[in-house]
């Protein structure tokens, strides 16, 4: 099974409005409530892969016990953490003329000592029978900027590959510890590197201790640094839609090409084929199935390792 650790979940609000006016009072015309947090979002989409996926991470309050009421009817296991504070909400006001999505995402519940304490005990135990593992999103209040350092030093110990997807100092701290793949966004990377040149800023970040480096160009497409030299890999053309989630289901992708041993190019196809068919699904955050089997044999990955 793959494990995704999303300690800072949330439960997801959509409000989709005819026009989305500054001052002014809006009737809703549709809500949509999923399970949210990057973790999960990723958790979600390697389910419909169809991978044995299990999420861990805190929970807590009457959001977090909606947000596991709708993981029942997902395939994916429930392993999260009751923590006594509530779980944040993130809000999405999609004006439907535009196609412009205004969010607004709260901080999260703190976490106390023994949580994590009870936390990090799960974690270890679940890393027994996992194949991969992906720590994902932003840390909630009172876990301290290391955590995920520790969590890859676990990992490690437990011989689980692992990825890191977050940003900041956990990023920083994390990345030191020597996870086996990270994927930071080009902003992500530019404030980890000092540096915006692509093939520049992701070989420093190899450079700081992660095996590989996949890093978002976004509508673009990705750029890795690998042991086996740097390449690219970008969409058949410009994708237009909601890039909600897309960032996600490339982790998705980026894992499911890791568990099945698939070589570089492999895996960068998928994540791609994935983040573009994100981008195109009618409801925001899902993968549009159809669009992905169109997609993968048109990506184009390309070796750049005389750049590297």
């Amino acid at each position: 099974m793959i494990l995704t650790v999303t300690l800072n979940t949330a439960l997801d609000l959509t409000y989709r409005v005819p026009a989305l006016t500054p001052h002014a009072t809006h009737r809703v015309t549709q809500v949509i409530e999923r399970p949210g947090g990057k973790g999960l979002n990723v958790a979600r989409v390697l389910a419909a892969l169809g991978h044995e996926t299990v999420v861990t991470g805190f929970a807590g309050g009457a959001t977090g016990a909606m947000l596991r009421d709708l993981l029942v009817a997902t395939p994916v296991r429930d392993e999260l953490v009751e923590t006594g504070g509530p779980t944040r909400r993130t809000v999405a006001v999609v004006d439907t003329t535009t196609g412009d999505t205004t969010q607004l995402n709260e901080p999260g519940p703190t976490v106390t000592a023994g949580e994590w304490a009870v936390f990090r005990d799960r974690f270890a135990e679940l890393l027994d029978g996992a194949r991969a593992v992906a720590l994902c999103g932003s840390l909630p209040p009172g876990i301290h900027v290391g955590a995920y350092a520790e969590l890859v030093r676990l990992a490690r110990a437990a011989a689980v590959p692992v990825l890191l997807d977050t940003s900041g100092e956990p990023l920083r701290r994390g990345i030191a510890a020597r996870p086996d793949l990270v994927k930071p966004n080009a902003d992500e990377l530019a404030q980890l590197t000092g540096s915006r040149e692509p093939h520049r800023a992701t070989r420093d970040a190899r450079r700081r201790g992660a095996h590989a480096v996949v890093s978002s160009l976004g509508p673009e497409g990705l750029l890795a640094a690998t042991p086996e030299g740097l390449w690219r890999a970008a969409p058949p053309a410009a994708v237009q839609g909601n890039p909600t989630g897309a960032g996600d289901s490339a982790v998705a992708g980026l894992l499911s090409g890791l568990v099945d041993d698939a070589p570089w190019p492999e895996r960068l196809t998928r994540a791609v084929a994935l983040s573009a068919a994100t981008v195109l699904s009618p409801v925001a955050g899902e993968y549009d199935a159809a669009a992905y089997e169109e997609l993968l044999p048109r990506v184009k990955v390309t070796s750049e390792s005389e750049a590297a």
